[in-house]
């Protein structure tokens, strides 16, 4: 329901834009959030966007990352100046409820199979 794109390898410094398209039976869903995974780390909400058009980001990629509606099923994450640290696999969410748009990852019941990025220095 749910598929993710854009992932790659880049430099540190460049950019990426990975983009989540989202079924017609989840377009009209309450929130759109990516996440980042790294091997052997819990998952951690890169950014969310909500219904009302409300957007948040997690500390880290303040300033660097966008994300935004290209249409009612593509959400995309704009991510410039890239960091190695940045370098997980990249998993796009949604969900129609707000608690679960708000809670733990696990709360959100619909994820694609996520997308590998790499920055090197």
């Amino acid at each position: 329901q749910l598929v993710e794109s854009g992932g790659g390898s880049v430099q540190a410094g460049e950019s990426r834009k990975l983009s989540c398209k989202l079924s017609e039976d989840i377009t009209d869903r309450y929130c759109v959030a990516w996440f980042r995974q790294v091997p052997g780390k819990e998952r951690i909400r890169v950014a969310i966007l909500n219904r009302d058009g409300s957007i948040k980001y997690g500390e880290s990629v303040k300033g660097r990352f966008s994300l935004f509606a290209e249409n009612a099923e593509t959400v995309n994450l704009q991510m410039d100046k890239l960091k190695p640290e940045d370098t997980a696999t990249y998993y796009c969410a949604a969900d129609w409820i707000a608690w679960r748009c708000q809670g733990i990852p696990s709360d959100l019941r619909y994820w694609g199979q996520g997308t590998a990025v790499t920055v090197s220095a």
